[in-house]
């Protein structure tokens, strides 16, 4: 986007009057006339820390005694408690989202109930959602043996080698429903299973043999033709719709968005009658990539290994659409991408026969320019806001934007925490070893939350230290002359609403002092005369400057120094 070209240049420009360093994390953007003023929550995946943020990048709250990283998805409830999932050592394996804990904290990190759901043939995985009458559902990943693959008619030629043939199992997805059990465990009162649904056409004296495009509500064992993997399904996202007592899916190993009737008993669920829908637990809806029904080939591919797919919430624009992070793998593109389904008002889906569900456009969505600035091969996520905007999350980089509904960025952060702890302001961002294209400073998703949400009633939410660390007020570049130049406050205090710039001269200089916003556009000139040897004093009334960060340049004595400042209100 042509506002992206412009930070990028204004940094390019810093560069070369000799900054010797540039930003690399933390705030970046803040347009606090079109940004959604709220507070963001945040779990780095490299470490065991979460952070509320307000929209300059303060810490306004944090929760950092869990021993474990996220594993993956976190929440903030309405009582002002932390849902966080652990990812553990784990006894099962999947390659990617593990996980196998979920813990609640209270407001004082304090940890109020925690649940191990992990053994050597089961797993909890990737995501969770609190139901309204407080229990949880949970991905859960469950092994099936030789065997049981077989019988269940999969065609074996087709599995991904050489982990197959190595470890001769199958993964697939299961969503469990937990009742709490304080302070500790928890009781299974819901279940439903993929494996309960599958349809065959490749081995005729099977079962569950038949023919996949005349079933759309029921999951081919072939996937979608593609080699399969042992983590098959890979679901990364679960959502609830408490109007139709339902639950959508995000299954990235199909490309596909399942939505499957949650009112039916756990004996319906594993059949094909019952609950509202009648339909028991066969999907009731699903769209993204129509060859996994016998609906359409690969060019009607609408989905590309998406993330995070949910049920836009009542008081946002689009509310009751579904949107997602449509990842873009193989087109080596990312993009957000908003559909309104095709469903009436009692939660019923319209499909003809023969033919792939609805819609066949896009309602809404987000692609950058050039399409490829954008690009998460995995994790990832987006939200829409009450105010129209959508905040999106590129996981893998580590990098949250907020764009209007007409796609200008307004707010930009970058996470600063990797493996090894917290990040200086302009610290380079390693790496994730055995990732390529994703750093250590990844996030799987991230959420924000108005002023006026529940949780935040009778908290106090007063603005703190930044995440990242600073070593000095403004960041000493290279080259000493003038002899002095420094800030009159010293960080984090704020330079609100008037700050003071101490410079010294050791000889007679032209001098001129600007102040510059992160574009590179200069605000204000300060002074620009010839001044003689000593010791000059310029204050700076900010008081009508939003927010941000900000460069103080002075070129004196025919060399230009520049210190970064942040203005705090």
């Amino acid at each position: 986007m042509k506002f992206k070209m412009l930070i990028l240049a204004a940094i390019a420009f810093l560069s070369s009057v000799g900054l010797a360093q540039t930003r690399t994390v933390g705030l970046f953007l803040n347009d606090t006339t079109k940004a959604f003023k709220g507070y963001t929550l945040f779990a780095p995946k490299q470490n065991t820390m979460t952070y509320l943020i307000n929209n300059d990048g303060r810490i306004v709250h944090q929760w950092t005694a869990s021993k474990y990283p996220p594993g993956q998805s976190v929440y903030l409830l309405e009582s002002g408690h932390l849902l966080r999932t652990c990812m553990t050592p784990g006894n099962l394996g999947t390659g990617g989202g593990e996980g196998g804990r979920i813990e609640e904290y209270d407001w004082n990190d304090s940890l109020v109930w925690q649940l191990d759901y992990s053994t050597t043939t089961y797993m909890q995985h990737h995501d969770i959602k609190r139901l309204p009458n407080g229990n949880i559902i949970m991905l859960v990943v469950e092994k099936k043996t030789l065997a049981e693959i077989q019988i269940a008619g999969f065609d074996t030629s087709m599995m991904q080698e050489p982990d197959f043939r190595q470890k001769q199992i199958l993964l697939p997805d299961a969503i469990v429903e937990i009742q709490p059990t304080l302070p500790s465990g928890g009781t299974v009162v819901w279940q439903w299973h993929v494996w309960d649904h599958l349809i065959q056409n490749h081995d005729a004296t099977k079962s569950n043999y038949g023919v996949p495009s005349a079933h759309p509500e029921l999951i081919d064992a072939a996937g979608d033709h593609r080699s399969l993997p042992i983590f098959w399904n890979h679901m990364n996202s679960i959502d609830y719709n408490a109007t139709f007592d339902q639950i959508a899916l995000s299954v990235r190993g199909n490309s596909e968005v399942w939505i499957i009737d949650h009112s039916t008993t756990t004996a319906q669920a594993a059949g094909h009658t019952g609950g509202t829908s009648g339909k028991g637990g066969d999907l009731l809806y699903r769209w993204g990539n129509p060859i996994t029904f016998g609906a359409g080939t690969s060019s009607d591919d609408k989905l590309f290994q998406q993330h995070d797919a949910e049920w836009i919430k009542a008081g946002c624009p689009g509310a009751g659409d579904i949107m997602c992070f449509n990842n873009g793998v193989g087109r080596n593109y990312s993009t957000i991408d908003q559909i309104t389904l095709p469903v009436d008002s009692k939660g019923n889906y319209t499909l003809a026969a023969g033919k792939a569900f609805g819609p066949t456009s896009l309602t809404w969505t987000y692609q950058a320019t050039p399409p490829t600035s954008l690009y998460g091969a995995d994790i990832s996520g987006a939200q829409r806001l009450p105010n129209g905007n959508t905040l999106i999350n590129n996981g893998p980089l580590g990098t949250f934007i907020e764009v209007t509904a007409t796609g200008q960025v307004v707010w930009q952060y970058i996470c600063p925490v990797v493996l090894t702890g917290v990040l200086t302001w302009s610290s380079s961002i390693p790496d994730d070893i055995g990732r390529p294209g994703e750093k250590m400073n990844s996030v799987f998703r991230t959420y924000r939350y108005a002023p006026d949400y529940a949780a935040f009633s009778g908290k106090t939410l007063t603005p703190g230290d930044f995440v990242e660390k600073y070593t000095t007020a403004v960041e000493q570049p290279s080259g000493q002359t003038p002899s002095t130049f420094q800030l009159c406050q010293n960080y984090p205090n704020p330079f609100n609403p008037t700050t003071q710039v101490r410079f010294q001269l050791s000889t007679s200089s032209n001098v001129r002092l600007t102040f510059q916003n992160i574009l590179g556009q200069e605000i204000t000139t300060l002074v620009n005369d010839t001044r003689p040897a000593g010791e000059y004093t310029v204050t700076w009334d900010a008081s009508r400057e939003s927010a941000g960060v900000y460069f103080i340049r002075l070129t004196a004595g025919g060399s230009t120094q520049i210190r970064r400042a942040v203005l705090l209100k």
